[in-house]
C-alpha cells in the first residue's frame, strides 16, 4: 500500500486502533479529498460495506456536511443502508494539515445487523437521526469552501478544452450522485468551470436522471 499524503497517512494507526477496539463489525476508512474520484486510500474491516482503496466518498456531502448535526467538523451517528441492505451506523470527521485546510475524512461505519436482538444495548446505542434533505441548501461557508474545492479537483482531472460531451456528461453524472448540486449556486460553478452554460448543464442533469 503506497499513500502519497505523508499527514493522512499518521491517520492509519488511529484507523487500527478504532478497528480493533470495537470489533470486527466496526469498519474504518480513510479518504484523501484531494482525488475525489478515488478518495479512499485505507480501510480495515471492509466486509462491513464492501469499501475498497481507490473507490469515491458517497456520503460525505448529503449525510456529513449538509447535516444539521455537522460541528466542529464533525458528523456523528447518522445511518447509511449498504446495497445489501444492512444498517449501518456511521461517524465521519474531516482531517485537516497543518495549514488548517481539508485534506481528507476518517469515517468509522459500524455494522448494526448482529445487535439487533439485544435490546437494552439497542436503546442506548442505536441513536440514530435522519434528516430531509433539501435542494439548494444554504450552507455554512466552510461547507461551500469544501464543496469548491472538491468541484476544483474533479475538474483539474481533465483537460477542459478537449473534453468531449459524453465526457462533461460523465463528470456532472459523478458529481450529481455525490450531492454536489444539492449546494446552492454549484449549478453555476460547474457550467464555469467546465466552460459551458448553466442551461447545457441542466440539461446534461435532465438526460441523466431520465436514464
Amino acid at each position: 500500500m503506497f499513500i502519497n499524503n505523508k499527514e493522512l497517512k499518521k491517520y492509519i494507526p488511529i484507523a487500527n486502533m478504532i478497528a480493533k477496539t470495537f470489533g470486527q463489525n466496526c469498519e474504518v476508512v480513510i479518504h484523501d479529498l484531494s482525488v475525489p474520484q478515488n478518495s479512499v486510500i485505507y480501510a480495515i474491516n471492509n466486509h462491513v460495506t464492501g469499501r475498497k482503496v481507490g473507490q469515491s466518498f458517497d456520503h460525505l456531502i448529503k449525510q456529513v456536511l449538509l447535516s444539521k448535526n455537522f460541528d466542529g467538523d464533525y458528523a456523528a451517528n447518522y445511518k447509511i443502508v449498504t446495497e445489501s441492505g444492512k444498517e449501518i451506523k456511521s461517524s465521519t470527521s474531516l482531517i485537516k494539515n497543518s495549514k488548517g485546510e481539508i485534506i481528507g475524512a476518517l469515517c468509522i461505519n459500524y455494522d448494526l445487523e448482529p445487535m439487533k436482538n439485544i435490546k437494552e444495548f439497542l436503546d442506548d446505542f442505536m441513536n440514530i437521526e435522519q434528516e430531509k434533505i433539501e435542494k439548494d441548501i444554504e450552507p455554512f461557508d466552510n461547507v461551500i469552501q469544501i464543496v469548491d474545492d472538491l468541484i476544483d479537483r474533479i475538474v483539474s482531472n481533465s483537460n477542459v478544452d478537449n473534453l468531449k460531451r459524453k465526457d462533461k456528461i460523465s463528470l456532472i453524472k459523478f458529481m450529481d450522485e455525490k450531492g454536489i448540486f444539492l449546494i446552492k449556486g454549484a449549478i453555476e460553478k460547474v457550467a464555469n468551470k467546465l466552460k459551458i452554460s448553466k442551461v447545457t448543464v441542466y440539461s446534461y442533469l435532465d438526460e441523466i436522471r431520465k436514464d
